[in-house]
């Protein structure tokens, strides 16, 4: 794709006060109390599951489901971090910490990095979604790869789901080394409930689990968790065009014109935990998750009337367009190769 032009204007607070007056960003407690209290059940449900099932192959199974819960435990660690539960931060930030620390990621970490990915989104240097050493989002990252990732980068389309099953252990690879290497607010508590997760995992599973299956049932959980975090976001920004160093757009443009959004009706919603309403979701990112589908058309139409590109379309086609994307930056590579 290619980079974005330079825009001018932004209407951003007129869209603002018609979203607020619409009650969108009102805060909602009541989803949020029910959504944390059956994704909590359904976490310990499945832990329950595990010991009752015992040393048998049928715990592939749970690993799956521990999986899908653990994404979705995500989801709401990620609503948090955005303070769409709950007006101040200290709230929001317990929810974000015992939800992290159920999936063994760096609340901290995740909160940082995140941020800077809404500051800037698909900047090709700011941006640190674009900033990953196996694949090239663009072609001048393409021709900065070295050695090994070369070859990569030319078939990256073909590996990009395949990479996808590390994803979950890159996730906590880069949350342990950022706890003990950054310096971060709640570093210590943060240092203390990666370890507890880690302990506790370890013993329930080699405890319950012969060594061949507890390391199988591992390799399960973190591949199928890594795919559903990786399918949840990649849809969002990959393949959109992307801003460079001089580009002058405002919050509006910057925001709209690099995002793309998911259709789809209620499983949709659930299944992406609401990143499907991407275009929304950074336009405004403390809007509670169940207001992001009203507010969805307003957004829309808003940027009809103002010649505004708004990019949606259905999931099967959004990652067509990913991968498409993908294959056509490592086209040259291939092309220079023969």
């Amino acid at each position: 794709m290619p980079a974005l032009a330079q825009a001018r204007g932004s209407e951003f607070a007129e869209l603002s006060q018609i979203v607020k007056q619409a009650g969108l960003l009102r805060r909602r407690y009541g989803y949020y109390a029910v959504r944390c209290g059956l994704t909590l059940g359904a976490f310990a449900l499945v832990w329950v599951g595990f010991a009752f099932v015992g040393d048998s192959w049928w715990q592939l199974g749970v690993a799956v489901a521990l999986a899908l819960v653990s994404t979705h435990l995500a989801f709401t660690g990620h609503d948090a971090g955005h303070k769409q539960i709950f007006r101040g931060r200290a709230a929001n930030d317990a929810v974000g910490l015992v939800h992290a620390g159920l999936v063994g990621l760096s609340y901290g970490w995740w909160v940082g990095q995140h941020n800077r990915h809404h500051a800037n989104p698909n900047h090709e240097t700011d941006d640190p979604d674009l900033d990953i050493s196996v694949l090239a989002f663009t072609v001048g990252q393409a021709h900065e790869k070295r050695g090994f990732l070369i070859w990569m980068a030319k078939y990256q389309a073909y590996l990009f789901f395949p990479l996808l099953l590390l994803e979950g252990i890159s996730l906590r690879v880069s949350s342990f080394q950022s706890v003990w290497r950054d310096q971060m607010r709640a570093r210590r508590l943060e240092k203390v409930l990666m370890i507890v997760h880690v302990a506790l995992y370890l013993t329930a599973v080699f405890l319950v689990l012969s060594p061949l299956t507890g390391l199988v049932f591992i390799l399960v959980h973190n591949a199928v968790w890594g795919v559903y975090m990786g399918c949840s976001f990649a849809p969002n920004h990959k393949g959109m065009p992307t801003v460079t160093d001089g580009m002058q757009l405002d919050f509006l443009r910057k925001q709209v014109l690099t995002s793309r959004n998911i259709r789809g009706g209620f499983w949709v919603d659930f299944l992406l935990g609401g990143l499907n309403y991407q275009i929304e979701h950074h336009l405004f990112p403390n809007m509670p998750r169940p207001s992001l589908r009203a507010a969805q058309p307003i957004v829309e139409e808003f940027c009809a009337q103002r010649g505004v590109s708004y990019s949606q379309c259905g999931v099967f086609t959004s990652y067509r367009q990913v991968l498409s994307h993908l294959h056509e930056v490592g086209a040259p590579l291939r092309a220079a190769t023969g």
